[in-house]
């Protein structure tokens, strides 16, 4: 039943184009697992490129399939990561069909496929500039012959294979007890001097590990620096407001704790 909740609340409806009409506008899918995320591309990609219709979007790679045999678009933003099937098995099947912009946290998938000119990528997250200059390539391609994937997807394939691991447990100190957390359970992490907190919906516990060590182990993806002492996971994340300075400020889901974004990463809530 989630999984058809999930399936119905991501698709959009399917437009269909009459005899006789007029040209059809350039269509995509968004693919991305994250809904923050997802968001995000989606308001960019109106900023940028506003002729171009967002005809569905997808929480996994199952439902991108079923999003694109419904709606058959031209083009599709495909987020790597993702549950059920990731984008590189989701390249695999639609290779040929449509343009694939690959979007990743991970800068060696992304130069891999860049290498070879076949195909484009964003990275997460998304910078306006770069957005800019991946629709005016897109655009420039439209029209022409679909590039042959084959060896690109296979490239991604090895380089996903070889990434680094990611932490999925944080030992931690609370009060007189040492407790394993999950790090789907962590809202954020907030650093002083001394010590690193670890925040979760219910709970609070110490770790001597600095911010600086976590970047590199956790998932660029999922936690978001926004302070030089500050990592936010994104899947916490209620909404994004303004402080009396007018600087992003984070509200947390499920806690009354109001993160402020630094200036150095207000442009990640730019148009949020």
């Amino acid at each position: 039943m989630a999984e058809l909740a999930l399936q119905s609340a991501l698709r959009v409806p399917l437009r269909r184009r009459m005899p006789g009409s007029l040209p059809a506008m350039t269509t995509a899918i968004i693919a991305e697992d994250e809904p923050l995320m997802r968001e995000q591309l989606k308001r960019k990609l109106a900023v940028a490129w506003p002729e171009l219709e967002i005809v569905a979007e997808a929480g996994d790679g199952r439902i991108a399939i079923e999003a694109f045999e419904r709606e058959q678009p031209d083009l599709m933003f495909l987020d790597i990561q993702m549950p059920e099937m990731n984008g590189i098995e989701v390249a695999r099947k639609l290779a040929g069909r449509c343009r694939i912009v690959f979007v990743t946290a991970y800068d060696d998938f992304a130069i891999a496929a860049f290498e070879q000119g076949a195909i484009d990528y964003l990275l997460k997250p998304v910078e306006a500039d770069r957005l800019a200059a991946s629709v005016a390539r897109l655009r420039d391609q439209l029209g022409k012959p679909l590039p042959d994937l084959g060896a690109i997807v296979e490239r991604l394939a090895q380089a996903a294979g070889a990434a680094s691991p990611r932490l999925h447990w944080i030992k931690a100190s609370i009060g007189a007890n040492v407790r394993l957390i999950p790090v789907e359970e962590i809202a954020y992490f907030q650093s002083d001097e001394k010590y690193t907190r670890v925040v979760t919906t219910g709970a609070e516990a110490l770790i001597r590990k600095p911010i600086r060590e976590l970047i590199e182990e956790l998932d660029p993806a999922v936690f978001w620096q926004i302070h030089r002492a500050t990592l936010v996971n994104v899947k916490h994340i209620a909404g994004v407001g303004r402080d009396f300075r007018g600087q992003p400020e984070i509200q947390l889901k499920n806690r009354k704790d109001r993160l402020t974004v630094s200036r150095p990463f207000a442009h990640l809530f730019k148009q949020m």
